[in-house]
């Protein structure tokens, strides 16, 4: 545990950060588009309109924090069930897991209050309400079941690609393009949370522990069985790595490869 936190905490505070940093845009989108106040709201009065413009923004976020420095060097996780799928491929170590895991759920609950703080006139709104995820009208065992689907889709869509010579550089913009359909299409059945650490982090500040548990079990069946049918396909050698963006000049510590 000490030789792991001496050597790669560079990594887990970049996750920090990274979820932070996806927490204080998802607030600051959310308000510009679902605050009534907002001119961008007034101008926007369709709701699958604005939708589909969080998805930009977010799925936007996303793909530009797994292109960015810290994103190529810590691999761009920032979601306990992305990494606790690695650690199961056997491509995390056992304690880099667990500190990442533990600065992600810090990270985004630390840019959770940031934008509660700045943004707190607003995102107490009941139509912003601090993004929080929760079920839809069809209720939570649709949610639950939208959520793994959604999160199998994911992890299925990141193992094929990034495990691709001829695509992996392009990892990031599939993701991106996953979170901006997802929250255009998805977002009405389950919020669209697909990572534990984010919906917790809206959930502190807002006090909203709805359904939790499906934003924390979901998220993980569905990767880890998208894991599971990867690797009866394709064996478990013919996934290279744990982070999103490899080919580049930062280290890694998942395979070893030292820095440019």
């Amino acid at each position: 545990m000490t030789a792991a936190l001496r050597h790669h905490w560079p990594e887990y505070l970049i996750e920090a950060a990274c979820l932070g940093l996806f927490m204080i845009s998802a607030f600051t989108f959310g308000t510009l588009l679902e605050h009534p106040a907002s001119p961008v709201h007034q101008a926007i009065p369709d709701s699958l309109a604005r939708r589909f413009l969080m998805g930009l923004a977010m799925g936007g976020t996303a793909a530009g924090i797994i292109y960015s420095p810290w994103g190529k060097q810590s691999g761009a996780h920032f979601n306990p069930s992305v990494t606790l799928t690695f650690l199961w491929l056997g491509k995390v170590k056992s304690w880099d897991a667990f500190f990442y895991v533990g600065f992600q759920f810090l990270g985004g609950l630390l840019g959770a209050l940031l934008a509660s703080i700045a943004l707190a006139p607003w995102v107490s709104h009941q139509s912003v309400n601090y993004v929080v995820t929760a079920p839809g009208n069809a209720g939570a065992f649709i949610a639950f079941v939208a959520e793994i689907a959604i999160t199998f889709i994911l992890m299925t869509v990141i193992l094929h690609v990034s495990n691709k010579p001829r695509l992996n550089r392009f990892t990031g913009l599939f993701t991106g393009a996953l979170v901006a359909t997802y929250i255009t299409i998805e977002a009405p059945i389950s919020g669209m949370s697909m990572n534990p650490a984010r919906t917790f982090a809206s959930a502190v500040p807002a006090q909203h522990w709805t359904a939790l548990w499906i934003y924390f079990a979901a998220p993980l069946i569905g990767m880890l069985s998208a894991a599971e049918v990867y690797v009866r396909g394709r064996g478990a050698r013919r996934v290279a790595c744990a982070k999103l963006h490899h080919e580049n000049n930062k280290r890694c510590i998942f395979c070893g490869k030292p820095a440019v």
